[in-house]
């Protein structure tokens, strides 16, 4: 059982530092955003997944689901609402200078 648990908070840590790396490192909102709700949320519900084996009570167990059902329901709506004010507010997607040299070669 511990080395369930061991390998379920190395790869929530995996995924959260790959999130914010994801954060740091894109080059607009947009992409931002996605690293952010989608390797930020499997992150965090692998960490909590070996929380709630790593303790087997009732209580840990119960807060542990409600945290991720909190977390599974809340990110990708701030998610969508954040995509559809920046899209309302005319931001402009980031493109690729070195993809449209490319392509006119």
């Amino acid at each position: 059982m511990d080395i369930l648990v061991a390998i379920l908070l190395c790869i929530g840590t995996l995924f959260t530092l790959t999130a914010s790396l994801g954060v740091l490192r894109m080059p607009d909102l947009y992409t931002r955003m996605h690293a952010a709700t989608k390797a930020g949320t499997l992150g965090i519900a692998s960490l909590l997944v070996a929380v709630a084996i790593a303790i087997p009570e009732t209580t840990v167990i119960s807060r542990t689901l409600g945290t991720m059902l909190f977390i599974f329901l809340t990110s990708p709506i701030a998610a969508h609402l954040l995509g559809k004010a920046m899209r309302q507010t005319d931001y402009k997607m980031w493109r690729n200078p070195k993809r449209k040299q490319k392509k006119q070669n």
